[in-house]
């Protein structure tokens, strides 16, 4: 396992991280999920990423649980807020009593008297961000966090932060966490480009598009799969163009001596902006293929090949919205 700053922040994390979103979100057995992040740990992966809402706190809990007898420094643990975990009205979102409230409740869940990366879930325009910033920075300073980041932001919501927490002289975010993988490629043209001027280290999530990037729907949905247990799955990921361009480029992985899931992942590392690729796994030995993927290389030739599938999907993309717009709408 190989491992990168989180931009230009003095800690590094490996180039894979391991979410909680699929195992410690209740489809597993707290045990599994146990299991899954001591193997990870096992293989390199020092970098394990939550949410207090994920399962309502119990996934920071299963975390919390996988974590013990391990040495604290070697690991570095993210967490999330500003969701809804209660029903009060200051029981969601990024101002200060919410933020504080959060961060006291991760811990405990957690087990554990500081958290590596305090990440905002999403943006909140109810609340000025300078309270937010402030917030955070008040954590830092009282020693609850080291660092602090934001997750589906944009690039305009990640400069304005950075720019108050420099004239104020607050803690600024070191990292952003958005979606991003080979179909879905917006952070392209607005915050990758931010956070490398910037200096903001990303963390992709959903990299292998929620396993549609590794191949296994291509003969059909295996039981127990998130696309058996979830309706909404197939409609949006499993459409025509996708399972297409799924099978040119496991074409293109096997004759690169690599699985479809390893070559996804080592294009998302061909950048350096990028600094860790969250995956989630439902089984522990899963980890093993996907560990392999850290230290890969995409020759210039395979990158170029890789980017004639992703030309033809868009295509693809194109005229299936045309054709939708063509089409009269269903009553």
């Amino acid at each position: 396992m190989r491992y990168r700053k989180l931009g230009r922040a003095g800690i590094k994390v490996s180039e894979l991280a391991l979410g909680s979103w699929i195992t410690g979100g209740g489809n597993y057995p707290p045990e599994v999920s146990i299991a899954t992040h001591r193997r990870a740990f096992e293989l390199g992966i020092n970098t394990f990423d939550t949410a207090d809402t994920y399962n309502r706190g119990q996934a920071e809990q299963v975390v919390g649980q996988a974590l013990k007898g391990w040495v604290r420094s070697s690991v570095v643990l993210a967490t999330k807020c500003a969701g809804q975990v209660g029903d009060g009205p200051n029981d969601v979102g990024l101002g200060r009593k919410h933020i504080r409230e959060s961060c006291d409740g991760s811990l405990q869940r957690l087990g554990t008297n500081y958290i590596d990366l305090y990440q905002a879930h999403r943006f909140d325009d109810q609340t000025p961000l300078e309270e937010t910033c402030r917030a955070f920075d008040d954590l830092v300073r009282a020693g609850k966090i080291l660092y602090w980041g934001v997750s589906n932001w944009t690039g305009a919501q990640i400069a304005g932060a950075t720019g108050i927490c420099g004239a104020c002289g607050y803690d600024a975010p070191v990292s952003l966490q958005p979606r991003y993988n080979l179909f879905h490629r917006d952070i392209e043209a607005d915050q990758l480009p931010v956070c490398e001027k910037l200096g903001l280290g990303v963390l992709a999530f959903s990299p292998l598009c929620q396993g549609v990037l590794t191949g296994k729907y291509c003969a059909g949905i295996p039981a127990g799969s998130r696309a058996a247990t979830r309706e909404d799955f197939c409609g949006r990921q499993l459409v025509p163009y996708n399972q297409q361009a799924v099978q040119e480029l496991l074409a293109l992985a096997g004759s690169a001596g690599m699985t479809l899931a390893q070559l996804s992942l080592a294009w998302l590392l061909r950048t350096d902006v990028l600094s860790a690729a969250i995956v989630g796994a439902s089984r522990a030995e899963q980890l093993d293929e996907l560990a392999a993927a850290s230290g890969k290389t995409l020759s210039a030739d395979l990158l170029a090949e890789i980017q004639k599938v992703l030309e033809r999907r868009r295509a693809a993309v194109l005229e299936d919205d045309a054709r939708a717009l063509r089409e009269p709408a269903k009553i």
